[in-house]
C-alpha cells in the first residue's frame, strides 16, 4: 500500500481552507474598520477636552491644534483634524462660543464613529465632527 494523500483528499482540504478564509476575511476587515472609527471618536473627544481645558486656563480660544500641543494640552498632534470656533473670530457672545472639531479624511463614516461616541455629528461632506459650547468662566 502506498503512503500519501489522494488528489481528492487534497482538493477537499483546499476547499475547507478556502471556505474558512471566506468567512474570516470579512470579519478581519470589519475589525480594522471598527478600530479606526474608535480611534477617530477618541481623538475627537480628546481634542474637545483639550480645547475646554485651554479655554478655562488660558482664557482664550486656541488658534489651531498646534497651539494645543505646544501648550501641553495634547501630548502629540493627531493628523487630519481641524478646530474652529463659531462664530469666527471668537466674540464670546453671552460669554460662550461653539467649538467644532472635525476629522478631515473620508476613511470612516459618521455612522461608524457615532456608534463609538453618540455625540459625533456630520461635519459636512460625510466627515465626523464634534461640537460643544465652551463657556467663558472668567
Amino acid at each position: 500500500m502506498k503512503k500519501g494523500f489522494t488528489l481528492v483528499e487534497l482538493l477537499i482540504v483546499l476547499a475547507v481552507i478556502a471556505a474558512l478564509m471566506a468567512v474570516a476575511t470579512p470579519m478581519a476587515l470589519n475589525a480594522v474598520k471598527t478600530a479606526r472609527a474608535s480611534q477617530v471618536a477618541q481623538n475627537l473627544r480628546n481634542i474637545m477636552t483639550a480645547i475646554e481645558n485651554y479655554v478655562n486656563t488660558e482664557q482664550d480660544f486656541p488658534d489651531d491644534i498646534d497651539e494645543l500641543v505646544s501648550s501641553n494640552y495634547l501630548s502629540s498632534k493627531p493628523a487630519n483634524y481641524t478646530i474652529n470656533a463659531d462664530p469666527t473670530p471668537v466674540t464670546w457672545a453671552n460669554g460662550q462660543t461653539k467649538a467644532i472639531v472635525k476629522y478631515t479624511v473620508g476613511d470612516v463614516t459618521v455612522a461608524d464613529v457615532k456608534k463609538q461616541n453618540p455625540n459625533v455629528i456630520d461635519g459636512g461632506s460625510g466627515n465626523p465632527a464634534m461640537e460643544a459650547t465652551v463657556v467663558k468662566w472668567w
